[in-house]
């Protein structure tokens, strides 16, 4: 994952690119087999430990998805942590300070 996060004027703005095939198990490959659902089932994002965005996502997302959010408070050097599980137990968990 790629995260960036500024604060400015009392307010933070995180981008988040994830990187992840975001299959919907609906396409088929070259030999006609259906290709498995694997997709993000949920994301989190924490500001200190406290959440400050939780989402559900399903087959329907992008590939690779970019997500950008904004949330009122930060401050320079804190931490932000952004985590997800996949449909397949995966997970992934990064983090950044706000610049």
């Amino acid at each position: 994952m790629r995260i960036r996060a500024a604060a400015k004027d009392g307010v933070t703005e995180v981008r988040v690119l994830m990187s992840h095939v975001m299959e919907t198990g609906q396409r088929k490959d070259s030999s006609g087999a259906v290709i498995p659902a694997h997709f993000i089932t949920e994301l989190t994002a924490k500001h200190n430990d406290k959440v400050v965005l939780s989402a559900q996502f399903g087959p329907s997302v992008s590939t690779n998805p970019y997500l950008a959010f904004k949330f009122n408070g930060g401050a320079k050097g804190d931490k932000v942590v952004v985590s997800w599980v996949d449909n397949k137990g995966d997970s992934r968990t990064d983090e950044v300070q706000v610049a």
